[in-house]
């Protein structure tokens, strides 16, 4: 692996900070639920994508190999949920203002939550891109296996979670120029028109 370590975050980097399923939800977040609200969707997208790189790692890969009709499974089940997520994001609304102490500040609107952001690592054609390329590619089979993939592991969470820190920041920067229901709603229809669009990278 040392002799890899260059390479190995000049790639890291490169697919961490670029736009992707998390990145649109992420930012999405940040956009209309502001920092606070979107802590526990961003520690549910790291977290969920380090257990991917376990599992990856560990041998998940092989399994896929094996039973290639569960690997298909996923892919359609990942079309499914990223269509679903893409369709929710378009239809967000802003914030309510609370003048009637008995209104529902949050009716109808609720952050993606720490266990979505950690399913759609397993449905994320950019995450299992990542995960498979980092785990073939910068591993070495005459080298004990264990600590490459926990280097791995360690390495791209730590770049995860400053990349989405970068773009849940950008998304509540952005929150500010959107002062109107209109502007708010046509970014969030452009972030779901996108995620839906990131289908494509399923099935090619």
């Amino acid at each position: 692996m040392p002799d890899l370590l260059f390479p190995f975050l000049i790639f890291g980097l490169t697919m961490s900070i670029t736009p992707g399923p998390n990145v649109i939800m992420i930012a999405a977040s940040g956009v209309n639920f502001g920092w606070r609200r979107s802590i526990p969707l961003y520690f549910g997208v790291v977290l969920g994508f380090m257990m991917l790189l376990l599992a990856v790692g560990f041998g998940l890969g092989a399994v896929f190999d094996r039973y290639p009709a569960i690997h298909n499974l996923l892919r359609y089940a990942g079309a499914a949920y990223l269509i679903w997520l893409g369709i929710r994001i378009a239809t967000t609304g802003r914030k309510k203002t609370v003048t009637d102490p008995n209104q529902d500040k949050d009716a109808g609107r609720r952050p993606f939550s720490f266990l979505q952001g950690a399913a759609l690592q397993w449905v994320n054609p950019k995450g299992w891109i990542m995960a498979v390329g980092a785990m073939s590619i910068f591993t070495l089979p005459d080298r004990a296996m264990a600590p490459q993939v926990l280097l791995i592991v360690a390495i791209l969470g730590a770049m995860g979670f400053a990349s989405m820190a970068l773009w849940l920041g950008s998304g509540v920067l952005v929150a500010r120029y959107l002062r109107t229901e209109r502007a708010l709603r046509r970014f969030n229809i452009a972030l779901g028109i996108l995620c839906i669009l990131s289908v494509v990278l399923i099935f090619v």
